[in-house]
Order: structure tokens, then C-alpha cells, then sequence
């Protein structure tokens, strides 16, 4: 079976622990450093002055080529590891430097507007109408 749809969700908001453990997750962010020998990389996003950070388990998607600085987008589960805490465990890895992040946000938002009106329209067409 597969693993159910990967939602996007900003850095900010795995790292606020929104997000639930085992959870798919598509994420982005600059890669900021990368530690081969533990298999981890970190993701940065800048959200209302403040950086926020990803940890990324690249166990899965190894040999990779880093390019430090460059944007890069990830599919995976969400876990919590010791000293770490929220990490995303990666199947999926992808450079996609030159992408409008400002573009990327606010196709997300619209995203999740789209997705709400249409649970809200369902829900309502599921309700038996009132016997007057």
C-alpha cells in the first residue's frame, strides 16, 4: 500500500511540531550544511525575519551531490530524533534552485484555500437534507 499524499508544509510549521510524527511531509528550503558521515543535511527558510531550520535524514536518497546555498525541495516522513529533534527522514531530494520562493508560498496557501472550501463543500453535500 502506499503511504498517503505528501502535504506541503513550511519549515516554520515542522519545526513548531504542527506536524505529526510519521507524517508525510513535502518541504522546502537553501541546504545550509550537509554532514555525510551521519547522513544528515540541514534545509533553511527565512519566515517573518526569522530563519528556520530543517534537519534532513538523507540516508535514503544517498549518493547525492550538495550544492551548498542552492534550494532544494524534500519528500519524506516526519520523526523525532534525540538531540535533533523534528527531523525529516527523506525519500526524495530535489535542487530546485531558481524557484521563486515567494511563488512557492503563496501557490501553497492557495493550495490549502482550495482544499478547505472543497472538504467544506463535501461536507455539506454529505449532510441529508432537514425534513420540513
Amino acid at each position: 500500500m502506499l503511504p498517503a499524499a505528501a502535504v506541503f508544509h513550511f519549515p516554520w510549521e515542522i519545526n513548531s511540531g504542527s506536524v505529526q510524527e510519521g507524517e508525510s511531509v513535502r518541504t522546502f528550503g537553501r541546504l545550509v550544511c550537509y554532514q555525510p558521515e551521519e547522513s544528515r543535511a540541514t534545509l533553511s527558510a527565512q519566515h517573518a525575519s526569522k530563519e528556520h531550520h530543517v534537519v534532513v535524514h538523507t540516508l535514503f536518497v544517498e549518493p547525492f551531490n550538495p550544492i551548498i546555498g542552492a534550494q532544494y525541495i524534500v519528500l519524506g516522513e516526519t520523526e523525532n530524533a534525540e538531540g535533533v529533534g523534528h527531523m525529516v527522514r527523506a525519500r526524495v531530494l530535489n535542487c530546485v534552485d531558481g524557484v521563486n520562493i515567494a511563488l512557492l508560498q503563496k501557490a501553497i496557501n492557495e493550495q490549502r484555500s482550495f482544499f478547505r472550501e472543497r472538504e467544506c463543500k463535501q461536507s455539506e453535500d454529505a449532510q441529508p437534507a432537514d425534513a420540513t
